[in-house]
């Protein structure tokens, strides 16, 4: 799943994309790299961000989301907001990637049900500006698995496909880079293997990568740095069984995949090529 932030402020190339063409032009240059979805998203949700207004968010994602589509591109909304997604979705998208797992807006279950499309459900404790006071644990994996699995529960009452939900344990997401609530999720992704959906990880170049990447100083990694290690965390996780993962740089994380693929199977797989990840029956 390659990125595009179609914003003036997200964490690693907030502003890079903000214009229309800009983003399109990136978003089909990722597909053109190998990504398999692409991910684009009007709101920024890094550590501290204040929410833009609906109108907003449309304004940015929309024009994106219907060209990205009408070429051919598997289109995913990153959005909180049952709105912007249904107008994705009319516009072409196949895939909702909510990181507040239905918590934001009441309305998202019933939008997804009725859409019949795939979702992505991440773990979440909370809007970016309060996200990290709220990161305290007894035991981050347990409880991320728990609330999760209640998450996914909480939908399907309202409607939703339990077969068209993709996990996401939301790293990064009040998750503290100095108490290694990151590294302890994806040292136990197989915890979640008994809730019986696919995982999306979506750790690129996120501040816990920084933070182990810091200099002699104690000076964290700066995000572009962080490229390389994105790649090892993409390797590592999909040959631990992930569905896919959220990157950046998709290019050299591509090639990880494959290669993770070919070490998992014994190269069972090398003729098969690129597949149908999002289709009719699900996920």
């Amino acid at each position: 799943m390659g990125v595009v932030n179609v914003t003036p402020d997200s964490f690693s190339d907030g502003g890079a994309w903000f214009d229309t063409a800009g983003a399109i032009e990136h978003g089909l240059r990722l597909a053109d790299e190998g990504a398999d979805i692409i991910d684009v998203g009007g709101e920024s949700t890094r550590p501290g961000a204040q929410r833009v207004s609906r109108e907003e968010e449309l304004r940015r994602v929309a024009p994106v989301v219907r060209e990205l589509a009408r070429q051919g591109i598997a289109v995913s909304i990153d959005t909180m907001r049952a709105e912007v997604a249904a107008h994705a979705v009319e516009s072409g998208a196949r895939l909702v990637n909510d990181v507040s797992g239905g918590l934001a807006d009441p309305a998202m279950a019933q939008l997804v049900a009725k859409a019949g499309v795939a979702y992505v459900l991440m773990h979440w404790r909370g809007h970016s500006h309060r996200m990290q006071e709220r990161a305290r644990y007894d035991d981050v994996v347990r409880e991320v698995h728990d609330e999760l699995r209640d998450r996914m529960s909480a939908m399907a009452d309202e409607g939703v496909d339990p077969g068209r939900i993709v996990l996401d344990p939301g790293l990064g997401f009040s998750k503290l880079p100095d108490r290694a609530h990151n590294w302890a999720l994806l040292a136990h992704l197989d915890r979640f293997n008994d809730l019986g959906r696919p995982l999306l990880i979506a750790g690129s170049r996120k501040r816990f990568l920084g933070r182990l990447l810091s200099d002699a100083d104690g000076n964290p990694r700066d995000f572009t740095g962080c490229d390389d290690a994105s790649v090892a965390l993409t390797t590592l996780s999909a040959a631990q069984g992930a569905w896919c993962v959220r990157v950046h740089d998709v290019g050299p994380n591509a090639d990880a995949v494959r290669v993770a693929s070919a070490w998992r199977t014994g190269g069972a797989l090398l003729d098969e090529g690129r597949g149908e990840l999002i289709g009719r029956s699900g996920v």
